[in-house]
């Protein structure tokens, strides 16, 4: 690589591996760009010093902000106005006071954010950036859960996450999904989030799953609780009416924006 013609061609290659790991060694980098130690060392100076990252020993580790504004934000915006009134949706079955388990992905961030309307809401969440979005609301108590952290997508998980879990009884559980469908019913992309999910179902006293309709009779990599009567699956308005009522069928509640109930 042409140091002098690809400076920033290669200091955006190192922003982008931390979105991707949250984190980088010197060593790595040298190799894999061909470049001496002394210039991704000066590279990484000079990205700590715009705010970018922070240098560590070996290396560096992305700060909130370039997590918040990168690989994150991207996610975010797909089906984005689906997203945000589905979490209109469900913010309307919610009711001032109770305790509600959040976990991480797009859609419960923008249910979060349409929480904000509620009073005196206790939320327990895995997801940095729910934690966040209404850890400043005034009358929210916020409890974001310890464990491992996944950088790139800005959850923690593990068996500490499961213990802590455990302690706490919820009202609601919101949970976003990868995938949804009669013989798998509903799956993750991430094993490492599917036993806090569990956890989640397990502890709260009504589960409230959040899926635009791309997800519906969509399967992801791991299966982590089977449809059942009882729950409330909201979804939006281009859902495919025969996966809709093959749903309603088992028993589980399908409510989307605007449909006449």
């Amino acid at each position: 690589m042409d140091e002098r013609l690809d400076i920033e061609a290669r200091r955006r290659y190192i922003l982008d591996q931390l979105s991707r790991q949250g984190r980088v060694r010197v060593s790595d980098l040298s190799r894999m760009l061909s470049i001496s130690e002394v210039t991704i060392r000066n590279d990484l100076k000079v990205l700590e010093i715009s705010g970018r990252l922070e240098r560590v020993p070996g290396g560096a580790v992305a700060t909130l902000d370039h997590f918040l504004q990168g690989g994150y934000r991207q996610r975010k915006t797909k089906n984005a106005e689906q997203k945000k009134l589905i979490g209109d949706t469900l913010s309307e079955h919610v009711h001032d006071g109770e305790i509600i388990m959040i976990n991480s992905g797009t859609t419960s961030l923008l249910a979060a954010i349409a929480l904000k309307k509620h009073r005196n809401l206790n939320i327990l969440t895995n997801s940095i950036a729910v934690a966040l979005e209404l850890g400043a609301h005034p009358t929210t108590r916020v409890i974001l859960l310890g464990g491992k952290i996944n950088a790139q997508y800005g959850f923690t998980f593990g068996s500490d996450t499961v213990t802590q879990l455990s302690r706490y009884k919820a009202d609601k559980a919101i949970l976003s999904v990868d995938g949804i469908t009669i013989v798998n019913g509903l799956t993750t992309y991430h094993a490492e989030e599917a036993e806090i999910n569990q956890a989640m179902m397990s502890r709260s006293d009504q589960v409230m799953i959040a899926a635009d309709s791309s997800k519906l009779g969509r399967e992801s990599f791991i299966n982590f609780a089977s449809l059942a009567c009882g729950q409330t699956l909201v979804t939006d308005s281009e859902a495919d009416c025969s996966i809709v009522r093959a749903f309603r069928a088992v028993g589980v509640t399908v409510l989307m924006p605007d449909e006449k109930r």
